[in-house]
């Protein structure tokens, strides 16, 4: 038993194309103890191709809780661990959560080996925004809970990103077009680094059209990026509730005119929607 504490490693791994993988990323994988991977016959194609004989274990989302104390106690003994999912940078819809948690509880290290990302490749790719965003893993699985989801996220201003799989991302692009306006950018990256990639930018519904008419469309695993709601300049077609009553507060000490003259200076408003609220107010004084 060692002195000190293992580590664990969150390492990247490819997202299709095997050469996405860092020198740093091969090292690692091949310098611990133990690897725990999403899906071990998976991780073995990588692996193999690589020239990498490490032990491997099994580690995924049925399994994670229990596996997660039984791999802390190996880093309390000594033994570094390299975590994997089956594509791309664990914990990003990915199994690994619970495990890094208790990791990071107990004190001891976690060291990110970055690389591969389906998420940050495709926005990369996009043509739309990416400042700031926000990243929403997969959809719900049901009709219902989609078309809420979307409207949640009908006004928002920022860039925004889900996963979907073949199997539902024509029912998810088609609650997302009874939600969102058709003409709403929209990405649709499938295929990432594979021999079939494609990335579209197109309007909502020439993207439902495009999947719907075309069966390759609707094939491999998909990023879908949104772009944020148009702000639209208008003019407010309201006052607030502060408006009005600085308004009121006026109208008890001036003439009708002075106190619209005077609130439109103090609030901003315009003249015509104050004068109106006047006029409304002297009304609902008389009755």
């Amino acid at each position: 038993m060692s002195n000190h504490p293992g580590k664990l490693y969150v390492v990247a791994t490819p997202i299709g194309n095997l050469a996405d993988i860092s020198f740093r990323a091969v090292e690692t994988l091949k310098q611990v103890g133990l690897i725990a991977a999403e899906d071990t016959r998976h991780v073995k194609l990588l692996l193999n191709h690589y020239g990498i004989s490490n032990k491997i274990m099994s580690f995924h989302q049925h399994n994670e809780e229990k596996v997660a104390a039984y791999l802390l106690e190996k880093l309390r003994s000594g033994l570094s661990i390299a975590l994997v999912s089956d594509a791309g940078t664990p914990l990003l819809s990915d199994p690994g959560l619970p495990l890094v948690q208790k990791i990071k509880d107990a004190g001891l290290d976690v060291v990110p080996i970055p690389g591969a990302c389906a998420l940050i490749a495709a926005l990369s790719a996009a043509g739309l925004p990416v400042t700031q965003f926000s990243f929403e893993g997969f959809l719900p699985r049901t009709s219902s809970a989609r078309k809420a989801f979307f409207t949640e996220r009908l006004g928002a201003a920022t860039t925004w990103v889900f996963y979907e799989s073949s199997h539902r991302i024509l029912a998810a692009l088609q609650d997302m077009a009874t939600v969102l306006p058709p003409d709403r950018q929209v990405v649709i990256a499938r295929e990432l680094t594979k021999l079939h990639e494609t990335i579209v930018k197109t309007p909502l519904a020439n993207a439902l059209e495009l999947v719907t008419q075309d069966e390759n469309m609707r094939k491999g695993e998909f990023v879908v990026i949104v772009d944020g709601a148009t702000k639209v300049r208008k003019e407010d077609d309201a006052l607030s509730p502060e408006q009005l009553n600085i308004l009121l507060v006026l109208m008890r000490k001036c003439s009708t005119k002075t106190a619209v003259e005077l609130a439109v200076e103090i609030t901003g408003a315009r003249k015509k929607l104050l004068y109106q609220a006047a006029l409304d107010l002297e009304k609902a004084g008389r009755e």
